[in-house]
């Protein structure tokens, strides 16, 4: 590779930019990235409001994973903190424990009652922490089915309906699974070993990330714009030049120009207010299942780890909504919408991307998945290990990450 430029990277999320800093420092290859919108991070962006409080400007985000090579990594570039996200849920004009756990079964129903439970849930689940609401449902015992259809209908169902537009039946149960409950009582929202919050911030650690000299970044840069698909050759051009490799972040149905129809996603129209006052909700995330249009609300002065002189906190609730584009609220794709039609849809765009031998699709819009941070991580460097193996490069990194410790 030579140039000035011999990767161009479309995105500077997660998966541009582990890319473009391992090809940098590793690799001593240079890479353009590319930018759409006004900063840096993808939807990882933080900001401090006017009152010093550090605000996700895209709702919450917390690291969590059972592999500590992503800490290590992570750590080259920010002070992690330990945060154990910790919910609750506001159900039947209660707060209640998210994840829904045993203290949460004695929240909702009368002790006898759920003395019962407690004992059949053990027998039941013996050596499991968590458990899917559809193991709960399809119980063969009658009671633990009961009380699986109550959090069902109370929590699970109307929340699908608000987030999703969508009956839970409609929608991939991979998604439902993501929020399990706990076979005890355990308060972690996430049943993973290593949890942690940059102390200053996912926007500082994305700033140390991609400063290297053999990485340059452009902002306010749509690169749809100046992309051009060569069947022919096999080449994804930005601006009339052929690059070695063009890592592509975005949705792909837009890469491709809609070809096959529109990718669905939901957005979210997060909106803020203040109160004068230390703590306004009893946790940093309170899920709404029950309330109308909105779904949760995070109240961030709870997930800063350094001083804060102010007697304000900001609450930050979320409306979901669907995405467009060219909306005036709701223009920023959030989740896919995981579902037997688009994925099949989806699996078309992924077959027509392979025309191109110089393209890399990386991330959550661009492989249509609903990935975690951790989840994103892993892939992008199992995607990383193969790109290596395709260029004949080494990986000279102190930290090695073999796809058997990623796992």
């Amino acid at each position: 590779m030579n140039g000035k430029h011999d990767v161009l990277i479309v995105g500077s999320g997660f998966s541009g930019s582990i890319i473009a800093r391992e090809l940098a420092e590793h690799n001593n290859i240079a890479s353009l990235v590319l930018e759409q919108r006004d900063h840096i991070a993808g939807n990882m962006f933080d900001e401090f409001d006017r009152h010093g409080i550090l605000v996700q400007k895209y709702g919450p985000h917390v690291i969590h994973t059972n592999s500590i090579w992503i800490i290590k990594y992570l750590e080259q570039f920010a002070e992690l903190v330990p945060h154990c996200l910790r919910m609750v849920s506001h159900i039947d004009n209660q707060h209640v424990r998210l994840p829904f756990n045993f203290e949460t079964l004695q929240q909702l129903l009368p002790l006898e009652r759920a003395e019962r439970l407690l004992a059949l849930f053990r027998q039941a689940f013996a050596g499991r922490n968590r458990v899917t609401v559809f193991e709960l449902v399809e119980h063969e015992n009658s009671e633990i089915r009961e009380y699986g259809e109550l959090l069902f209908e109370k929590a699970y169902r109307p929340y699908v309906a608000k987030q999703w537009e969508l009956s839970p039946d409609d929608i991939d149960r991979s998604v439902l699974n993501r929020v399990q409950l706990a076979m005890n009582y355990d308060e972690r929202y996430v049943d993973m070993d290593f949890q942690r919050l940059p102390k200053y911030g996912f926007t500082n650690l994305f700033e140390n990330m991609l400063n290297h000299p053999n990485i340059e970044v452009r902002l306010n840069t749509d690169a749809l714009e100046q992309i051009s698909l060569d069947e022919s050759s096999g080449m994804v051009c930005y601006d009339g030049k052929s690059y070695e490799l063009v890592v592509f972040t975005g949705a792909i149905d837009e890469l491709f120009n809609m070809r096959y129809g529109t990718l669905p996603y939901r957005s979210l129209d997060i909106r803020y207010r203040y109160e004068r006052t230390e703590s306004a909700q009893p946790s940093e995330i309170v899920s709404y299942p029950q309330a109308v249009g909105y779904t949760r609300s995070t109240e961030y002065r709870k997930l800063c780890y350094f001083p804060l002189n102010t007697p304000y906190t900001v609450i930050a609730t979320e409306y979901p909504c669907a995405y467009d584009k060219n909306a005036q609220k709701g223009n920023l794709p959030y989740y896919p919408i995981i579902t037997e039609g688009n994925m099949a849809l989806y699996r078309k765009y992924l077959s027509y991307s392979q025309k191109f031998k110089n393209l890399l699709l990386c991330g959550r819009l661009a492989e249509y998945r609903y990935y975690s941070m951790d989840d994103v991580i892993r892939s992008t460097f199992d995607k990383l290990d193969a790109l290596r193996e395709k260029l004949g490069l080494t990986n000279t990194s102190s930290i090695q990450s073999p796809k058997s410790a990623r796992r």
